[in-house]
C-alpha cells in the first residue's frame, strides 16, 4: 500500500493552507486497467486476456496452486475471496485440537503470528528503527568508533543509523504540526461520519460534500489534498488516521522508547527463534484492509460478474498474518515463511518492508528454506522513492553472511501509466540491481473488507501481488517449473516501454533499464508464451543449509 505518511509530510505545509480549496476531480482510469493490453486499450496493463487466450490454444488443464499472502489479515467473508481461501483439510475446524500436529491449533485457512491464544491480537506496533535504537542505546551511547571491535562493527553501524533515523531526522516543526492536526482531524472526522451516515469514507465521498462546520471542512480539504497527491481518491479516513497516529508515534520515539506492543500481547520469547508455536488462528482480526486487497489482486474469482477479476484462475489463498500497523518483526516473518512452505504454498507474496532488520539471519534462514523447498518469494520494493541498490530495505534477498543471494526471489517496483501519473509510480523504490521488474501498482482496483466491497489502492504492495498472480498462473499450467524458471519467464518476457520514464527520486527522464534489472514491465501474455517453451526437467537439488531452527516440542 502507498506510504501515505511520506506524502502527507511532504504536502503538509501546502495542505494546511489549502484545506478550503474547491473540489478536485479524481484521475479517471478504468477499474482493472492493470489487467488490460496496451495495444488495444492504451493502458500499460499486463495483457491478461491474451495470456488466457494463448493458454486455451494449448488445451492445457490447470492445477490448483496455493499462494501464501503474508500480510495484516484478510476478510474471510468477502464475496470474491471466501471460496478461494486455502483450507487445511487435515484440521477439524473449531475443535480446539491441533489435529494435524503441526503446532498450530485450528489453522483452517492460515495462521496469525500476531495473536495470543487468549484471543487478543496485535493491531498497531512501533517502527524498527526505534526498537533498534533503544535496544542498543545503553550499550553504544557515548562510545567512540575506535572502541568498536570488528565483530561488533555491524551492530554499531546499525545503532548509529537507527539513532540518525529516530533522533537526527526529527523535524520539530512537523512534529508539532502533526500533534495539532491529529485531534482536529479526529474531531472533524466524527462530524463527517455523522453527516454522511457512514463510518468509513474516502475522497470520492467528499467530492459533493459540504459542511457548515469549519473542522469538517478542514478534514475534507486534507483528505482531498492527500488523495490528489497520491492520485488515489479511495484512501479512507481510517487509513489517514492510522497514518497520522503512526507519524505521531515516530516523533514521540525521539524522546521515549516505544511501548512493547507485540510483546505485551503475543507472550512468546521474541529472542528465541525456536519458540515458534505461538499466535492464534484469527486471520481476519482488526486490520484486514491491506491483505484483503492484495489477496484479491491475485485470486478474486474470475468471470463471476462480481467486483473484480484476480490474475490467476485456480489458486487458493493462505493468509499468514505477520504484519501490524507499524513495522513487522523479523521473527514473525521468518516463521510466517516457514509456515507457508510447510503447509504447501508454492508462492509467497510479501507486500511489506522496513529500513532495519536486526535479526536478518533468521529471515535469511527462512529464505534459504523456501529456496530448498522450491517455493518462490515475491516481494514489494517499497514506497520511499529511493534507490535500494545503495539504501537497503528489508527483507533483502542478499544474505547477511556474504554467501550470495536467494535465487527464488522477485523484487517488484510499481508502474503506472502515462495517462495516470506516469509510467513509473512516483513513490516506487527502484534499483538496477535490486528491483527485478516493474508491475502495475497505481490505482489498482481490488477487494476490500466488506462482503460486497471493492476499492482502489496504490503502492508496490499492489504491484507485488500482480507478479505473484502471474507466477501462480504459470505454475497452474506449467507445474513442473522451478521458482528460478518462473522468475526467468517473468523477467525475460517483461515489456520494455518505448518511452523514457521519470526517476522517482531525481525526477530525471531515464530509461527503465537505468532503474531496474530487466528494464521492463511484467506481461502475462509474454510470460505464458515463454514458459511454454521451457521443457520439464529434473530440478537441481538445492541443499538445505545449516539452520538455527531446532526440533522442539510443540505447545
Amino acid at each position: 500500500m502507498i506510504k501515505i505518511s511520506s506524502l502527507l509530510i511532504g504536502t503538509l505545509a501546502f495542505s494546511i493552507g489549502a484545506f478550503a480549496q474547491p473540489n478536485v476531480k479524481p484521475v479517471s482510469v478504468p477499474n482493472g486497467w492493470h489487467l488490460t493490453d496496451q495495444s488495444s486499450t492504451g493502458f500499460y496493463g499486463i495483457s491478461l486476456d491474451k495470456a488466457y487466450d494463448f493458454l486455451k490454444t494449448k488445451s492445457l488443464k490447470s492445477k490448483t496452486v496455493t499462494v501464501a499472502v503474508i500480510d495484516g489479515g484478510i476478510d474471510t467473508t468477502q464475496e470474491d475471496l471466501k471460496d478461494v481461501l486455502w483450507t487445511n483439510t487435515k484440521e477439524i475446524p473449531g475443535n480446539g485440537i491441533d489435529d494435524d500436529k503441526n503446532g498450530y491449533v485450528d489453522d483452517v485457512h492460515g495462521w496469525n503470528f500476531l495473536g495470543n491464544k487468549d484471543g487478543r491480537n496485535v493491531k498497531e506496533d512501533s517502527y524498527e528503527a526505534a526498537r533498534v535504537y533503544y535496544s542498543l542505546k545503553n550499550k553504544w551511547q557515548g562510545k567512540s568508533e575506535s572502541s568498536v571491535t570488528p565483530k561488533e562493527r555491524a551492530e554499531y553501524e546499525m545503532y548509529q543509523a537507527a539513532k540518525q533515523k529516530v533522533v537526527g531526522d526529527v523535524d520539530v516543526q512537523q512534529s508539532g504540526a502533526l500533534k495539532q492536526i491529529l485531534p482536529r482531524f479526529k474531531a472533524g472526522d466524527a462530524i463527517i461520519r455523522k453527516e454522511l451516515g457512514k463510518e468509513e469514507y474516502n475522497g470520492n465521498d467528499l467530492q459533493n460534500y459540504n459542511s457548515q462546520d469549519p473542522t469538517a471542512s478542514f478534514v475534507k480539504g486534507m483528505v482531498l489534498n492527500i488523495s490528489k497527491a497520491n492520485d488515489n481518491f479511495d484512501i479512507t479516513n481510517t487509513q489517514l488516521i492510522s497514518e497520522l497516529e503512526g507519524e505521531v508515534r515516530k516523533f514521540e520515539n525521539a524522546s521515549n522508547p516505544p511501548p512493547n506492543y507485540r510483546g505485551d500481547i503475543v507472550g512468546d520469547n521474541e529472542r528465541d527463534i525456536n519458540d515458534r508455536f505461538y499466535g492464534n488462528n484469527d486471520i481476519m482480526t482488526a486490520t484486514p484492509m491491506h491483505g484483503t486487497h492484495c489477496a484479491g489482486i491475485i485470486a478474486a474469482i474470475r468471470n463471476n460478474y462480481k467486483g473484480v477479476d484476480g490474475v490467476a484462475d485456480n489458486v487458493r489463498i493462505m493468509m499468514v498474518r505477520a504484519v501490524p500497523d507499524g513495522d513487522e518483526h523479523d521473527k514473525d516473518i521468518a516463521n510466517a515463511i516457514r509456515y507457508a512452505v510447510d503447509n504447501g504454498a508454492k508462492i509467497i507474496s510479501m507486500s511489506f518492508g522496513k529500513d532495519f532488520s536486526p535479526e536478518k539471519r533468521w529471515v535469511d534462514d527462512a529464505f534459504r528454506y523456501a529456496e530448498s523447498k522450491g517455493v518462490l518469494l515475491v516481494k514489494a520494493a517499497g514506497n520511499d522513492n529511493k534507490n535500494i541498490d545503495s539504501l537497503a530495505t528489508y527483507p533483502s534477498s542478499t544474505f547477511l553472511d556474504g554467501k550470495g543471494r536467494a535465487s527464488n526471489v522477485i523484487t517488484v517496483g510499481a508502474s503506472g501509466d502515462p495517462l495516470n501519473g506516469g509510467l513509473v509510480a512516483k513513490f516506487s523504490n527502484f534499483g538496477m540491481k535490486e528491483v527485478d521488474v516493474f508491475a502495475p501498482g497505481v490505482n489498482i482496483y481490488s477487494t476490500i473488507p466488506g462482503v460486497h466491497s471493492y476499492g482502489n489502492l496504490s503502492g508496490t504492495s499492489m504491484a507485488c501481488p500482480v507478479v505473484a498472480g502471474v507466477a501462480a498462473l504459470l505454475l497452474e499450467y506449467f507445474p513442473y517449473l522451478t521458482p528460478q524458471q518462473v522468475k526467468m519467464a517473468i523477467e525475460k518476457s517483461a515489456v520494455i516501454p518505448g518511452l523514457k520514464v521519470t526517476n522517482p527520486e531525481t525526477r530525471d527522464q531515464v530509461e527503465l533499464a537505468e532503474i531496474s534489472k530487466t528494464g521492463g514491465i511484467i506481461n502475462a501474455y509474454g510470460a505464458v508464451k515463454y514458459a511454454s517453451t521451457i521443457k520439464a526437467s529434473v530440478p537441481a537439488k538445492i541443499p538445505l543449509p545449516k539452520t538455527r531452527i531446532k526440533k522442539v516440542k510443540k505447545k
